[in-house]
C-alpha cells in the first residue's frame, strides 16, 4: 500500500513532507498491508486545525486498517488533543517526524507497545539539519528549507510553539542540495523557512540572507530561477536589496509578512516595523527592480482594530502596490496574548476580510491588465498553466512541466493571465 502523505500549510511542511516519506519508507512503514497515511499539519490558524481533524475523520472513514500518523505545527502544539482521537495511531512532534527512527515499529504497528505520542521540546532544538532531497512529488519547482523556527513572539502567533527558536541550515548545506536538485532537472528553486529574514546569526561568520542568496546563485550556475518565500522586508539586509537590483536569475517576487496597515495595531501584534518602513520598502525595491510584484499577508479584525485602523489596511494596499493579498480573518489561537484581548464581533472581522479580499482583486486585475501585449517567461507547471518570473498564473498551450518558456500575453480571465504564440523554449 505505501505510505501516504496529506500537506497542509506553507512551503516548508512541502518540503517537510518529501523528508517524511522517504524517512518512512525507509524505516519499513511502507510495507504494512493495509498502508499507513501521515499527515503533516499547520496550526497558523483554527480553521488550519479543524480542516486537518475533519480530514483526518474523513481518512479513518475511507480507511478503516490503515495506519494513522499526525504531525507538523498542530501536533507540535495541540499533542494531547489529537492523540484523543480514536482515528489517530501516533502523534510525532515536528523535531521527531524528520527522522526514520519515529517510523520504525513492529510490522503488525503495535501501537500498544509503545506511548501514542513522540513530542519533545521543540524549543530545546538547537540545529535544523540538511536533509536532501531528490524531486518535490508532483511539484515543477523545488524547496530547499534554509531556515525553521522564530525568535520573534508576535502577539497572534502560535507557530513559534510549533517550530521552536530561530535556527539556520549551514549555508554549504543549502548550495548542495540546490546543486542537486538542478542537477536533477529543476529550473526553479524556492527557498524556505519560518522567519527567513532571520537567517544566519546563529551560524560562524555574520551570515544573512542575502549572502546565503549570492552565494547559491554564483556556486550553482545552472540554476535558472532562485525564488525566496515569505520574508520580513524590516531585516532584508543589504545584500539582498543588491542582489534583487543586479541578479536578474532571483525572482522579481516577494511575498511580504506585512499584517497590518496601521501602526497601533503593528504595536499591538509586536511587529517589528511600521506601516511607513513598508511604504518604504516597496518604494526603494520598485526603484532597483521595476519589474518587482508584491504580495502580502494582512489579518482582518485583530482585536481592538477600529474602522480607522482597518482603513489604513485597506490604504497600504495600493501605498505598497501590492498585488497579491493573503487575507486571514483573526482567528485567536489558544495560549496567544491577542486570544486575551477585546476581540471584534465575527461578523465585523468577515466584513472586514471581505473589503479587504476586494481590494487585493481590484488590484491583481490592474496587474493583469498592465501585462497584457508582453513578452513573459513562463515555467510550466503542469498541461495548460504555468507561472511567470513575478510568480503570476498563466494559461499556455503546449510546453512540458518544469520547462521555461516565452509566451505573449493576449489577456486575461480576472484569475490568470491568457497567452498566446507558438512554443518556444526560453534562453
Amino acid at each position: 500500500m505505501g505510505v501516504d502523505v496529506v500537506t497542509f500549510g506553507c512551503r516548508l511542511n512541502t518540503y517537510e513532507s518529501e523528508v517524511m516519506k522517504r524517512e518512512a519508507d525507509a524505516a519499513g512503514l511502507g510495507t504494512l498491508e493495509n498502508g499507513a497515511i501521515i499527515f503533516n499539519t499547520c496550526a497558523v490558524t483554527s480553521e488550519a486545525v479543524r480542516q486537518a481533524r475533519q480530514a483526518i475523520r474523513k481518512a479513518r472513514r475511507d480507511n478503516p486498517a490503515a495506519r494513522i500518523i499526525v504531525t507538523g505545527c498542530a501536533a507540535q502544539t495541540e499533542a494531547e488533543a489529537f492523540a484523543e482521537m480514536d482515528e489517530v495511531d501516533l502523534v510525532l512532534g515536528n523535531e521527531e517526524k524528520l527522522k526514520s527512527n519515529s517510523y520504525r515499529m513492529l510490522p503488525d504497528f503495535g501501537v500498544n507497545q509503545f506511548e501514542k505520542v513522540r513530542v519533545n521540546d521543540i524549543m530545546e532544538v538547537r540545529e535544523t539539519a540538511s536533509h536532501m532531497v531528490d524531486a518535490i512529488e508532483g511539484r515543477a519547482r523545488a524547496f530547499v528549507q534554509v531556515q525553521n523556527g522564530c525568535d520573534h513572539r508576535c502577539t497572534f502567533c502560535i507557530i513559534p510553539y510549533g517550530r521552536g527558536n530561530s535556527r539556520s541550515v549551514p549555508m554549504g548545506g543549502v548550495v548542495e542540495q540546490v546543486k542537486r536538485l538542478v542537477g536533477n532537472g529543476y529550473a526553479e528553486v524556492v527557498l524556505t523557512g519560518v522567519d527567513m529574514t532571520s537567517y544566519g546569526p546563529d551560524l560562524p561568520g555574520n551570515l544573512r540572507l542575502g549572502k546565503l542568496v549570492k552565494t547559491v546563485l554564483k556556486s550553482v550556475p545552472d540554476l535558472k530561477r532562485l525564488r525566496l518565500s515569505s520574508i520580513d522586508s524590516i531585516e532584508a539586509d543589504d545584500d539582498l536589496m543588491e542582489a534583487l537590483a543586479t541578479e536578474p536569475r532571483l525572482m522579481p517576487h516577494l511575498h511580504l509578512s506585512l499584517q497590518s496597515g496601521d501602526n497601533m495595531i503593528l504595536k499591538r501584534m509586536k511587529r517589528r516595523h511600521a506601516r511607513e518602513n513598508s511604504i518604504a520598502f516597496c518604494a526603494e525595491v520598485r526603484t532597483i527592480r521595476p519589474d518587482i510584484v508584491f504580495g502580502a499577508d494582512i489579518i482582518a479584525g485583530f482585536p481592538t482594530e477600529t474602522d480607522e485602523m482597518f482603513e489604513n489596511s485597506i490604504r497600504i494596499v495600493e501605498e505598497c502596490g501590492l498585488t497579491n493579498l493573503h487575507v486571514f480573518p483573526f482567528s485567536p489561537r489558544k495560549g496567544t496574548p491577542a486570544a486575551r484581548m477585546p476581540q471584534i464581533e465575527r461578523s465585523i472581522v468577515k466584513q472586514r476580510a471581505a473589503r479587504l479580499r476586494a481590494a487585493g482583486d481590484a488590484a491583481y486585475n490592474r496587474h493583469l491588465d498592465g501585462l497584457i501585449g508582453t513578452t513573459q517567461k513562463v515555467l510550466v507547471e503542469r498541461d495548460g498553466m504555468g507561472r511567470t518570473e513575478g510568480f503570476t498564473l498563466v494559461g499556455i498551450d503546449g510546453g512540458v512541466a518544469g520547462q521555461i518558456i516565452e509566451r505573449t500575453i493576449g489577456g486575461h480571465d480576472g484569475n490568470k493571465l491568457l497567452a498566446t504564440g507558438r512554443d518556444r523554449r526560453a534562453a
